[in-house]
């Protein structure tokens, strides 16, 4: 499935996952309100709020009622270990099937990365 074609909630949680990941938000910060994130991406409050559970679900944010969500500590190793896993077994192959398709050779895309 092409990023574009995956549901919007899937999107918003692969974008706050990076943030996450890069170091935006860290143990203790507070993540955006839904209607902030909601506003910032013109996206659906609702949708917001099922991308917010997913992280919530997976033990990587806690809600404080009233207050907002904030990320647990250490959310950051688990999500990063749940998304390189994610990565090598569903878009690795993909990637690998369009290398593979083009003709292209993974020792030259190798050597243009590191230029």
């Amino acid at each position: 499935m092409v990023e574009g074609e995956s549901p919007v909630y899937l999107r918003l949680r692969g974008t706050i996952a990076a943030a996450i990941l890069r170091g935006d938000f860290q143990a203790g910060d507070q993540l955006p309100s839904v209607r902030a994130l909601a506003a910032e991406h013109g996206a659906n409050p609702l949708t917001v709020a099922k991308a917010y559970q997913s992280f919530q679900d997976d033990g990587y944010v806690e809600v404080r009622r009233g207050v907002g969500m904030f990320v647990l500590p250490g959310a950051v190793e688990r999500l990063r270990v749940t998304e390189r896993e994610r990565f090598v077994t569903t878009q690795w192959p993909r990637i690998q099937s369009y290398i593979a398709l083009l003709g292209l050779d993974a020792g030259d895309l190798l050597e243009r990365s590191e230029a």
